[in-house]
């Protein structure tokens, strides 16, 4: 029997001066129908920053500011039924008011939402609700 390695993955907090951030609901993939940010699978050779920016870009069309977008938190979970086990590194940067994302990959996300932090939708992607449940607040 194969024993599953764990992946690393990066979210990226887009938050917006008026208290919003971007998440959208997942689909065809683990945490399907659960709200997450936008992010992926970190590639070989990428830092995380650069990971935040290429799938930011890929999902939303958002070019970003690598220089602005900063670490923000980790953190670590295991899916025993479905053998995954992901590592997710959180990134987060600012971006306008008026910043207009698309949803570039509809057969991975039904939709893209700006929400108040505290007014994330349920149910929450798991390295989502595990950055909300440590007290993290990203304002």
């Amino acid at each position: 029997m194969t024993v599953p390695v764990p992946r690393v993955g990066v979210g990226c907090l887009l938050c917006r001066e008026d208290g919003f951030i971007l998440v959208g609901m997942r689909k065809g993939s683990h945490g399907s129908g659960e709200y997450a940010l936008p992010g992926g699978h970190l590639e070989f050779g990428e830092n995380w920053d650069e990971c935040a920016v290429r799938e930011v870009e890929e999902e939303t069309g958002l070019k970003l500011d690598i220089s602005r977008v900063k670490f923000a938190a980790v953190n670590n979970f295991v899916i025993p039924e479905i053998q995954k086990h992901y590592v997710t590194i959180i990134m987060r940067t600012d971006v306008p008011a008026d910043a207009q994302p698309q949803n570039l990959e509809p057969q991975k996300l039904e939709e893209w939402l700006w929400v108040k932090w505290n007014g994330i939708p349920e149910p929450i992607f798991k390295p989502l609700s595990l950055l909300i449940e440590s007290g993290y607040n990203p304002f």
